[in-house]
């Protein structure tokens, strides 16, 4: 899946984000454009893997809360996923979690070399699939749709079997006292055997996520061995995560 848009696309996107469809009448009433113009726009967004176009219009090809996701801060979600492909050496065998992104990084991974990914993410698939340089394991396991991750005791016996030199996690929220939280048990799970299987883990998260907190407690911030996020993350913030002892980086 290619996340490059331009405006009528994004226009596009975020209609079927609020509701689930969209038609090329009312498309192109609501644009001023010509139906061949939106059906093109439609057949460029299949192409892109965005959409599963339908008589008369279209649907998303991915769960709308992946695409709300994908909407929120771009710039910083792929600013931190290039951060970590640089940390990602010729030869190296690593682990992505489910994210949106944490599967980012795979986009940047193209110029690497001999890169074998073990993931849970079918995002990650979506994106590294077409690079012959990218060796792909995918753990199997129960689908989530909500998440596009696979999950499970299939998903963690998987991971439980390899060994990695970097692994790259998510979450749904940080902070000093509760460390990393999520909303999904599985997801959490998922996390922690990657830790117990990786030389080093690497937390990529946006500063929009400091401060906020799931219903799951994952892992305190200790347990990481960095924290890749982006610019906008406060110099007050840094400086307290930086006294707690964890090392943080922004991209």
């Amino acid at each position: 899946m290619s996340v490059e848009l331009n405006e009528r696309e994004r226009i596009i996107i975020d209609r079927l984000s609020a509701d689930g469809s969209v038609s090329v009448g009312a498309l192109a009433r609501d644009l001023g454009l010509s139906e061949v113009t939106i059906r093109g726009d439609l057949r460029e967004l299949e192409d892109k893997g965005w959409i599963n176009r339908k008589r008369g219009g279209a649907t998303a090809s991915i769960h709308r809360v992946i695409l709300e996701r994908q909407r929120l801060f771009p710039e910083r979600k792929n600013a931190i996923a290039r951060a970590a492909a640089n940390l990602v050496q010729d030869g190296d065998v690593i682990m992505i979690e489910a994210g949106t992104t944490t599967s980012l990084i795979a986009r940047y991974l193209a110029e690497k070399q001999d890169i074998h990914i073990v993931t849970n993410s079918t995002l990650v698939f979506s994106y590294a699939r077409m690079h012959p340089n990218l060796q792909i394991t995918m753990t199997g396991g129960e689908f989530r749709r909500s998440t596009e991750s696979m999950v499970g005791p299939i998903a963690l016996e998987t991971i439980e079997r390899v060994n990695v030199r970097l692994a790259f996690v998510g979450t749904d929220g940080f902070t000093v006292e509760r460390g990393m939280t999520t909303h999904l048990i599985e997801g959490a799970e998922i996390v922690k055997a990657m830790k117990a299987r990786a030389q080093t883990t690497v937390l990529v998260a946006d500063s929009s996520k400091y401060g906020r907190f799931g219903f799951i407690n994952v892992l305190p911030l200790s347990s990481m061995d960095l924290i890749l996020t982006d610019s906008g993350l406060e110099e007050k913030t840094e400086s307290e995560l930086s006294e707690a002892g964890i090392n943080i980086k922004r991209a």
